[in-house]
């Protein structure tokens, strides 16, 4: 099955995350990685910071960690979900399968 219902949930669920991380995601990740770079900075260098090179790269590293962690949570979340709901529609539909197979064999006399 290499289609099946729960794998295109998934993917459905990633493009929402994708949308909601461009919606909800980037600027809390950004700011929240910011604040633990300027403090990494401010216990390498101390407080206040000067506009080093050294200092304002290890900022940027930690925005862009910030972001990257914010991305992975929101789509391997949403993803997850799209899954479940997916996994959730196939049982549903296994068991239709199974109940029309039972009255099938009861109407031609089987068991």
């Amino acid at each position: 099955m290499k289609t099946s219902i729960s794998r295109k949930t998934a993917y459905i669920g990633a493009g929402v995350g994708l949308f909601l991380f461009a919606l909800f995601g980037l600027l809390p990740g950004s700011l929240i990685g910011g604040t633990a770079g300027i403090n990494i900075a401010g216990w390498i260098f101390g407080l206040p910071l000067q506009p080093s090179l050294v200092a304002r790269s290890i900022v940027l590293v930690s925005m862009l960690i910030g972001v990257l962690v914010a991305g992975i949570v929101i789509v391997t979340t949403t993803s997850m979900v799209g899954w479940l709901i997916g996994r959730i529609l196939e049982a549903g539909a296994h068991a239709r399968e199974l109940g029309a197979d039972k009255k099938l064999r009861k109407a031609e006399g089987r068991k």
